[in-house]
Parts: C-alpha cells; structure tokens; sequence
C-alpha cells in the first residue's frame, strides 16, 4: 500500500518501523509526489521485487527536512530527489546518502507560475513569490533572476508546501508560484482567472534537474544486494514503460491520484524516464566519473551561488557507480 504522508518526525518512525528480521530484505523509500518516481512503483505491479526477493516500502513525503530526519535515524533506506535537493543545507560531507543511480530527467516538469500582469522577471522585484525550500522551482527562480541583476533577496518568499499550489495562487497577493508537475498543469487549468503562464521552467534547463536514487550509507553497506534489487526493477521498468506506455500509464495513475491520460501527458511533455544504459552515462561505471558529475558540480556552484547550500561537495564523495557496474550480469533484463 502507498499513501502520501506529511509526518512528525515521531509519527514517521513508527509508520516505518519493521522489525528487525525484516529489514534486511525491506527497502523502505521516500519521495516526493512525483511522477517521475512511477517506475520504482510500477516495478512492484509488474512482480519484480517479489521475484528479487525483496519488499518495497514506498511512501510519499514531500518535505525534505522529514526525509533528512528519517535518514538520519535509519529509518529509511532511500530517497529519491533532484541533484540540487541532495546538496541543499543542511547536507555536509558526513550527512547519509550516496547517490547510487537516476531515475528521470526533468523537461517541464519543474516551473515557476507567474499571474498574467508579469511580463518579466524583472516585473518579480519586490513581489511575493510562494515556493517550497529546495524544490528545483527554485533554482530556476535563482538563474532567471540573475539573468536581470537580481537575487532572492530582491523578492519577498513565503514558503509553502507544492500540493498546496492551486490554493496558493489563488491568492492574488502572490505574484508566483514556483511548483512542479502535476500541480503546474493543475493551476494553469484551474486558476485561470489570474491568466497564468510559465514564466521558466526545467524544459530551459533539461540537464539541470536530474532526479537521483539515493541509499542511506549504513544500509548499503550493510546489504548491497538489496539497493541491486532496487536498481534493477527501476529500470526494468523503464523498460517496460518505453515498451507499454499506454499501459505504464495505467499502473502508475492510481499512486499519484491522477488519470492514464494525466500521466501519459505529464511524462510525453514535461519529462523522461532514464534507461539503465542512460543512468551508467550519468554515473559512469567502474569508478569512472560520468556525466552526472559535471552536473553535480554545476548545480553545487549554483546552490552555493545562491545560498542554497553551505558545503561544496565532492562528487567523487557523494556518487557511487559500483552498483551499477555490471547491475544486470547473471540476471534477466
């Protein structure tokens, strides 16, 4: 069973508690309401995790700081976010999870919503701008700033949680949103009193919001063979959605709460799903740095740029392609 969950730190231990016989083989996950994470959970339709001997525990969980949390204490074993998140304050060198494989690339899926009397960026000085902490959003809110002179600390940000989109805008004393899918597309269908548009979004920058799959250091060592499991019915059902997508789209919609039509719009314009050939090019294998960590070392220079982050991290550090190296050698595709 999946269900959505915004929890105190208290409440999620005891939702993701297992005893302990069972964790060896539970792969207990959190993420946000994304549709780009539909894979890890379609695998579980598709009987791949059953067939890996392993169990998925997949909850949703939009606030990062609960996720940190839950990561922090070992209640978690993974988490799935953009690059930029991962390296968001208050992450230092020490803080648990290694990036260990990507699941989807962001082409639209992540925007900035602006009312119709916006003609610019420059029109934002001074204006309220909603939009949750270390969301993507809000690092292409920084880049589009800084293409006109201007910061964060030229506009004034109310924080908000991104489900919360559609009533946010609503309110015509802000002047933006910065959100992501399916929430974008809600807005702009709902509140359209206000004559939204897109003022910029990840289809500007498709190389800059990368979603990762990251495992929590002491269950990777602990039992590797689980995070392998996990990988391999990702992208098995990568696959599957490159090869079935009508039906892809039929399995993931109840998770998210949204229609086949809803999704199949969502991941035809606003995203893409990485094959494992694709997700060994952004890693690289054997120890081999690959492109995500050119990625990694852009974003960290943005994150730092604009305050974001606190630390300058190594990719070196925080990426690890050992698992992925050789993921499918001795079992089916």
């Amino acid at each position: 069973m999946v269900a959505r969950s915004l929890l105190s730190a208290t409440a999620l231990a005891t939702l993701l508690a297992l005893p302990a016989a069972a964790q060896d083989t539970t792969i207990r996950v959190l993420a946000p309401t994304w549709v780009g994470f539909a894979p890890a959970l379609v695998a579980q339709d598709l009987g791949c995790y059953e067939e890996e001997g392993v169990t998925l525990d997949f909850r949703f969980e939009d606030d990062r700081a609960n996720v940190m949390a839950a990561m922090e204490r070992g209640d978690i074993d993974a988490d799935m976010r953009t690059v930029g998140e991962h390296q968001g304050r208050p992450r230092v060198p020490e803080t648990p999870g290694t990036i260990i494989g990507t699941i989807d690339i962001s082409v639209g899926g992540d925007g900035v919503l602006v009312d119709g009397s916006i003609e610019s960026v420059a029109d934002l000085e001074g204006q309220t701008i909603a939009i949750e902490p270390n969301i993507p959003a809000r690092l292409l809110l920084q880049m589009e700033l800084a293409k006109v002179g201007l910061s964060i600390n030229d506009v004034e940000l109310r924080e908000i949680a991104t489900a919360d989109t559609i009533a946010v805008f609503s309110d015509t004393s802000i002047a933006a949103v910065g959100t992501y899918e399916p929430f974008l597309s809600q807005a702009l269908d709902i509140v359209t009193d206000r004559e939204p548009r897109v003022l910029v979004s990840s289809r500007e920058e498709p190389d800059i919001i990368v979603d990762i799959i990251t495992a929590r250091d002491g269950a990777l060592e602990e039992n590797p063979a689980k995070f392998e499991s996990l990988l391999r019915c990702v992208y098995r059902a990568v696959d599957f959605q490159r090869e079935n997508p009508a039906e892809f789209s039929e399995l993931a919609a109840p998770y998210f709460g949204l229609t086949a039509e809803d999704v199949t719009e969502i991941i035809e314009t606003s995203m893409a799903y990485t094959t494992y050939e694709e997700a060994v090019e952004f890693l690289g294998t054997g120890g081999e740095p690959g492109r995500l960590h050119a990625v990694f070392d852009e974003v960290m220079e943005l994150n730092i740029d604009y305050g974001a982050a606190d630390t300058v991290l190594d990719p070196s550090e925080e990426i690890d392609n050992s698992l992925l190296t050789g993921l499918f050698e001795g079992h089916e595709r």
